[in-house]
């Protein structure tokens, strides 16, 4: 017996826009549940597509904002394919019944290896050689590459004990560092990784190396500003990995030409990327890279897989990391 044909067509599949990149097996794995756009918000077929756009995913440098929700009547969920989602107006999306996702633990072990080589840069000088040298030479490098301290006599102070705070400050710890650190919340003894608890001017003051690990909310904006540095040791080390804008970034320049022993590592900027304006500039112990810190091949895969919390809010389904 024939079976009875049906005029209705298959439903159509949602339509997801991504703006930046996503790994290749992520795109794929979504494109074969969605219909997927790649384009940035500036780009006119995303202006062409925007009423029918049901999904949106974004790195760093998409924001998302109430101008830009306005513009997308159809949206239901933005998966920020990466930890932190300042980038986000997480007011507006929830007014608008719009979820928000994200990869919280996709980056922790990439940024917590890079503090470490960033550490080591600071701590241990090391020059390689690409040609033989004479026994005075050789007497003469050895003699002037001499690292001044060594990480068990120092105190490393973690502003933010956060998930990658913690785990700098169990990495820290292990290698020998007496590690303090300062949170806004309080943080339960067993999740401390054996970092001890202090206030900010504590922090500040007794901090050999300050590392930061922030997010980027309103509040946090310029945390560190002069009142603050003032506070640091003439020859503290600042490794910040978090966001740019939780520094003051003239107050930093000020306090880095005022105190030429210390020095900053600075993988994250205010505007990214800064601009010949930037009063960091030129600065001998102002070290500036360009936000490499996540940069892993694993990392970057960890977070392009907030696909799959954003294809479960198109089926219908609760997501694994939401925002709020």
């Amino acid at each position: 017996m024939t079976e009875p044909t049906s005029s209705t067509p298959p439903a159509a599949r949602p339509l997801v826009v991504v703006t930046e990149h996503l790994a290749e097996e992520a795109a794929e794995w979504l494109a074969a549940r969605c219909e997927v756009l790649h384009a940035p918000v500036s780009d006119v077929r995303f202006a062409e597509a925007a009423h029918e756009i049901e999904g949106l995913v974004v790195r760093t440098y998409t924001r998302v904002d109430a101008a830009l929700l306005q513009v997308l009547p159809r949206l239901r969920v933005i998966g920020r394919a990466g930890v932190g989602v300042d980038n986000i107006d997480l007011a507006a999306c929830r007014a608008r019944g719009v979820q928000v996702v994200s990869t919280p633990d996709a980056n922790t072990q990439a940024v917590v290896e890079y503090v470490l080589c960033l550490l080591c840069d600071a701590l241990r000088p090391r020059l390689f050689l690409d040609e033989p040298v004479g026994k005075d030479e050789w007497d003469q490098i050895r003699q002037d590459i001499v690292g001044l301290w060594q990480m068990d006599e120092l105190v490393l102070g973690v502003l933010g004990l956060g998930r990658i705070g913690r785990r700098v400050a169990e990495v820290a710890r292990a290698i020998g560092f007496h590690v303090i650190y300062h949170d806004l919340a309080e943080i339960p003894v067993e999740a401390r990784r054996g970092a001890e608890s202090v206030t900010l001017t504590r922090l500040l003051a007794e901090s050999d190396i300050l590392t930061v690990h922030i997010d980027g909310r309103p509040s946090n904006r310029h945390f560190l500003g002069r009142e603050q540095l003032a506070q640091l040791r003439p020859d503290a080390i600042l490794i910040n990995t978090s966001r740019g804008c939780v520094f003051d970034s003239v107050a930093l320049a000020e306090w880095l030409r005022m105190n030429p022993a210390g020095a900053a590592l600075l993988d994250v900027h205010d505007p990214e990327p800064f601009g010949a304006d930037s009063p960091l500039l030129g600065l001998p112990n102002a070290h500036l890279a360009p936000h490499l810190a996540s940069r892993t091949m694993t990392a970057m895969d960890n977070m392009s897989w907030v696909v799959r919390d954003v294809a479960a809010v198109l089926d219908g389904r609760p997501p694994r990391y939401p925002c709020f």
